[in-house]
């Protein structure tokens, strides 16, 4: 199995860049990071790299493939965040966002992490099959039944999270317990919400279906988000993201 990929990092109409990704192979398993700093300018920027070197650096150094392994990988991007905070008055506030995904090209198995509202999309028989939860209030809104999932974007607090790495709260880090075994064809899109927020996932879809590698598939959806804020009075956030797409895994019983 070898997997094909392409990824994006791009300040947007912002005047820094606080998103962050980063990747590593090791014997036989890859690790994709990507995360988005909060906390004002200096902060956040600190934090989001702090939580991807932290995580390749963990991976490099105890590369394995266990759902405990994957959580302390992202515990030791927690602590690299504390105790960066500690004592530096200007990135107290800071915190950042996280999405991981690893992947056993051996076995044919991945598993994933998140915490905020950086996205995990998988991806089967051209179809989403799995959307990470935000740990956003918005969310919590679609889940008490106050606004319906397809409206997540327009609502005008969106953005306002209730836990990310460095403001974690009572909330920990989502950790998928059990591995899901891939399929050839399989894809996966870690992103920030600067990407989601302007791809529509019928959209995700749609440009999957119609590409044939992950740099193009990244390309048409950079190039329907351009079109969609383009339509739009809103000014575009930082935004990141790999595709990840699965060759030669097993087939489908």
């Amino acid at each position: 199995m070898h997997l094909e990929t392409a990824q994006i990092t791009a300040i947007g109409g912002r005047k820094t860049n606080q998103d962050a990704l980063a990747s590593a192979h090791e014997d036989g398993l890859s690790c994709f990071v990507v995360s988005d700093g909060t906390g004002g300018h200096q902060g956040g920027e600190v934090a989001a790299q702090l939580v991807t070197e932290g995580i390749i650096e963990k991976f490099r150094l105890e590369a394995s493939f266990s759902a405990r392994a994957l959580r302390s990988y992202v515990d030791w991007a927690i602590l690299k965040v504390a105790q960066n905070k500690r004592g530096n008055v200007k990135q107290a506030n800071m915190s950042a966002t996280m999405a991981t995904v690893l992947i056993d090209q051996s076995n044919h198995s991945a598993l994933w992490a998140h915490l905020g509202d950086t996205r995990i999309y998988m991806f089967r028989n051209g179809k989403i099959r799995t959307i990470s939860k935000d740990h956003s209030q918005t969310q919590r809104l679609v889940d008490a039944g106050y606004v319906e999932y397809a409206q997540i974007r327009q609502q005008p607090q969106r953005s306002v999270l209730f836990a990310a790495i460095g403001a974690e709260g009572e909330t920990s880090p989502e950790v998928t317990m059990e591995a899901t075994q891939l399929q050839d064809g399989d894809a996966f899109l870690v992103c920030t919400d600067g990407f989601w927020e302007w791809v529509y996932e019928h959209e995700m879809e749609q440009s999957l279906a119609l590409t044939h590698s992950s740099e193009a598939w990244l390309d048409e959806m950079s190039m329907i988000a351009r079109h969609n804020i383009g339509a739009s009075e809103s000014s575009r956030d930082n935004f990141s993201a790999f595709t990840i797409c699965v060759h030669g895994a097993l087939a489908p019983r």
